[in-house]
């Protein structure tokens, strides 16, 4: 029987980067299907034992997945509350448990949604060199978790970036665009926010500069122009852009 942990303070679970699970302040090592087991519950908050066995064990019958499964949770370190409480079919993650996922995406989600307002000097923790979920996990349930928190922090930087646009902050707003830049090169709304920034600072030949480079890269790369759109930024300065057609 594994050993039991007696929980002082609430378990972690980082997730972001490399797999992490901390009881009592204190590095847990798991075998790596109770990794899988236990990041698959946390991101997913709930989940029906059938679903969990069948994505993490699909090569074998639903008995054998089933059985996998069971032995698995067994080998979860136990402590005032399970890591994943079962009831009937039903796997849930501990009420306890923090997770990083789950912070990061409540703060994405609010600056998305404009309810979070933007710090006085410095991005709102977790958006600026955020490591991506499980990297070198290959499974198809990782990827597409993985792709959802991708876009949703590229959403949140865009946005973060026209925020402190409006409030007069151009330094942190390119701070903002280039997080975004480095994580999606072709990514015109990112760009677009930059150039925004440059333009809030008076410094027009910058977001000239940007701009032409961007549509260098669009065209060596994909063949195509930046959007009008774009070229309607520079245009409102004074600024004519020729589009190729």
């Amino acid at each position: 029987m594994s050993e039991a942990i007696k929980v002082d303070s609430p378990p972690q679970l980082w997730l972001l980067g490399q797999f992490r699970l901390e009881c009592d302040a204190k590095a847990v090592e798991l075998c790596r299907n109770a990794q899988r087991v236990l990041a698959f519950v946390a991101l997913r908050r709930r989940v029906s034992r059938t679903v969990l066995a069948g994505t993490l064990w699909p090569e074998v019958t639903e008995d054998r997945a089933r059985g996998s499964l069971r032995t698995t949770l067994w080998k979860l370190p136990r402590g005032d509350e399970s890591l994943v409480r079962c009831s009937g079919d039903s796997l849930a993650a501990a009420t306890a448990l923090r997770v990083d996922v789950h912070s990061f995406t409540e703060t994405a989600l609010s600056v998305v949604e404009g309810c979070c307002p933007p710090p006085t000097a410095q991005l709102p923790p977790g958006l600026l060199g955020a490591d991506d979920l499980l990297p070198g996990w290959d499974e198809e349930w990782v990827l597409i978790e993985r792709e959802r928190l991708r876009q949703l922090r590229l959403h949140a930087l865009d946005a973060l970036a026209e925020v402190f646009v409006r409030e007069g902050r151009p330094a942190l707003a390119l701070e903002a665009a280039w997080e975004s830049v480095r994580s999606e090169p072709l990514r015109e709304s990112a760009h677009r926010a930059a150039v925004s920034a440059h333009l809030a600072e008076g410094n027009l030949m910058e977001a000239v500069r940007h701009y032409r480079s961007f549509r260098r890269l669009l065209r060596e790369e994909l063949g195509v122009e930046p959007s009008p759109q774009f070229a309607r930024m520079l245009s409102r300065h004074g600024v004519t852009v020729l589009q190729s057609g």
